[in-house]
């Protein structure tokens, strides 16, 4: 048996021996190296990073493009770092699960050091406003997951941490607050460029970061906090970047299933930790054999050969364009249908959703039906050929052990980019009919079904986690589920009408009508959710 902490330099034949590809570089070194010249930060230490961007920068420290590893910071959950980083080494086991039942093991220890990012823990913020303060840094990335850029409430408004923040109560305690804090203790040390690359999973993810820095710093600009001069260098782009991207690589949950394959094949960490704000990790990854990543390319103080790793570097109309092809179009849209019913219809796997005809017949609709007709062809990319390898390829990988429920978290928070930017090509465009579409606003209906935690059967469940769940579910209190529907527009209208939820207002594009009759339709007793599914696919579903 080999364990994490076991010197993969000097006991190499045992982990051959248990199929580990293990590092070809010192980790002590390159964590020095990291020490005195950091290069590259990670905000956000969860399961994506630890199986893509890690894997990256492994590729790149193999080949010798990199010489000194990546620093993580975690700005979440400390028990990540305590329990799962530090107590570790730093590293972790990244498996690739292939469709064909078989998987790679790569022992990953790319990463110099961590830290718990928050102003509560006086020894991370110092760490990393030191860092911030090197000339050598050239980039950080970020995996904090939509929500984490939040400075606003549902209503548009800021919310109090934020406007606390802005007023320079006490050490910022918002992600965005902490980021610009380390900008400017950057900028006080010497005015270095940086580029800050958001690689979180929705469209136009450096706005959003720039965004958030930016309003952060206007308001301290204005409360007198900084100097105008710091607001000046951030919208530098010579000084300060922020390059969109594009990532997809399926990365559920760590598997007890997984766990157990690697027990028997002479690995000794496996042990998933559940941690007290509901993180779940392990020492661990497993993720699909499928990847792609793109980034503009908007470096500053420079960057290392990212494209020797497969990373494909390119212009920000690109990037834009590969990125509302998957998340607005084929893939993200599809993956939060099939959350909402599989959590609605009692499913714990994405592998078996597809297996149904009816789901797949709903995706294969949304996807090749509504969404490819208005999405651009990237060209780095086919969108025709990318949807076609998720239906026969990637969501069918029983390897993958996914679920609808860690999809449906925040769905509050992806529903604006996953459909609305389809919905608004439909407004838009004179070649097409908003009123034609039929499988989005079933979908949308859906959710508002999903809302009321009360499935398929009738029974009461759990809905995932979202920032807006309290304040959604309180306008669904009262619907019955006897058949009764002279109050469905009553209780969807709050809903319906939020333009953080729906930019493109449902009561104007005149959807809402649609997903009402829709809604009222699955709350006319038990089975009525997948009946309403199978009355609309005889309706107006297409073979594809």
């Amino acid at each position: 048996m080999v364990k994490l902490v076991d010197s993969y330099l000097e006991k190499a034949e045992e982990f051959k021996s248990a199929n580990i590809q293990v590092p070809l570089f010192d980790q002590e070194k390159i964590a020095e190296r990291a020490a005195e010249n950091p290069t590259w930060i990670h905000f956000g230490g969860g399961n994506l990073f630890r199986c893509f961007h890690a894997v990256v920068a492994q590729d790149l420290l193999n080949k010798g493009e990199m010489n000194a590893g990546v620093i993580v910071a975690e700005t979440y959950d400390d028990e990540v770092i305590e329990k799962m980083y530090h107590a570790y080494d730093n590293r972790f086991l990244s498996v690739t699960m292939k469709a064909d039942g078989n998987f790679d093991k790569e022992l990953i220890a790319a990463v110099a050091d961590s830290f718990y990012f928050n102003a509560e823990n006086i020894e991370g913020w110092a760490a990393l406003t030191r860092i911030f303060e090197n000339p050598s840094l050239q980039f950080t990335t970020f995996s904090i997951t939509e929500k984490g850029y939040s400075l606003r409430d549902s209503q548009g408004n800021l919310t109090a941490l934020a406007l606390s923040d802005i007023q320079g109560a006490g050490k910022p305690v918002t992600n965005m607050g902490a980021i610009t804090y380390l900008l400017y203790a950057r900028y006080k040390a010497g005015k270095f460029p940086i580029a800050m690359v958001s690689t979180d999973n929705f469209s136009e993810n450096g706005q959003k970061l720039q965004e958030g820095v930016l309003t952060i710093a206007r308001g301290w600009v204005e409360n007198e906090i900084v100097e105008q001069s710091f607001y000046d260098y951030l919208i530098n782009p010579q000084k300060v970047s922020f390059p969109w991207s594009m990532i997809d690589r399926i990365t559920p949950n760590p598997s007890e299933t997984v766990g157990q394959l690697l027990a028997a094949s002479g690995f000794e960490d496996t042990e998933i930790l559940h941690t007290a704000k509901h993180t779940n990790i392990a020492p661990f990854g497993n993720t699909e054999e499928v990847h792609y990543l793109v980034i503009e390319d908007s470096f500053p103080n420079g960057r290392p050969a990212l494209e020797k790793a497969g990373v494909i570097m390119t212009d920000r109309d690109t990037v834009n364009d590969a990125d509302q092809m998957k998340v607005t179009a084929c893939l993200n849209p599809l993956h939060t249908a099939l959350a909402v019913f599989g959590c609605l219809l009692d499913y714990h796997s994405i592998a078996d959703e597809v297996a149904n005809p009816d789901l797949l017949a709903l995706i294969k609709n949304l996807g090749y039906g509504e969404a490819l007709p208005v999405v651009k062809n990237p060209k780095i990319i086919n969108p025709r050929d990318f949807i076609d390898q998720l239906l026969t390829k990637r969501l069918p990988n029983k390897n993958i052990p996914d679920t609808p429920q860690r999809i449906a978290a925040d769905t509050s928070q992806k529903i604006p980019v996953r459909y609305g930017v389809t919905i608004g090509h439909y407004v838009t465009n004179p070649k097409f009919s908003v009123s034609s579409l039929e499988f989005i606003p079933l979908v949308i209906a859906a959710w508002c079904r999903y809302l009321t935690g009360i499935n398929d059967d009738l029974a009461k469940f759990t809905p995932s986690p979202d920032p807006l769940l309290d304040e959604l579910q309180s306008y669904l209190a009262s619907a019955k589920f006897d058949g009764s529907t002279e109050n469905v527009s009553e209780l969807l209208r709050p809903i319906l009408s939020n333009k953080s939820i729906f930019p493109q207002e449902m009561y104007v594009t005149g959807l809402a009508g649609k997903i009402e009759t829709y809604f009222a339709q699955m709350l006319t007793g038990k089975g009525a959710v997948f009946a309403t599914l199978k009355k609309a696919l005889a309706n107006h579903g297409k073979d594809y």
